[in-house]
């Protein structure tokens, strides 16, 4: 089963960025994300199929948080 993702949620990607944090949290989901670096707030915008493809695993869901 595949995991929809939620605005706010923070994921781990595999590669780390260059100011050396692995944690982004996700500001727009569509056809397109748009995430946020948690290391130094640099915003970025991906198409699914590349995002969906760089996410190792997620850190906090939503969903524990209910």
């Amino acid at each position: 089963m595949e995991h929809r993702y939620r605005i706010g949620e923070i994921v781990e990607l595999k590669k780390q960025h260059p100011c050396g944090s692995k944690q982004w949290e996700i500001t727009r989901v569509g056809a397109d994300f748009k995430i946020k670096c948690l290391g130094c707030q640099h915003q970025v915008m991906l198409p699914r199929p590349k995002f969906e493809k760089s996410v190792k695993k997620i850190i906090r869901s939503l969903e524990e948080d209910l």
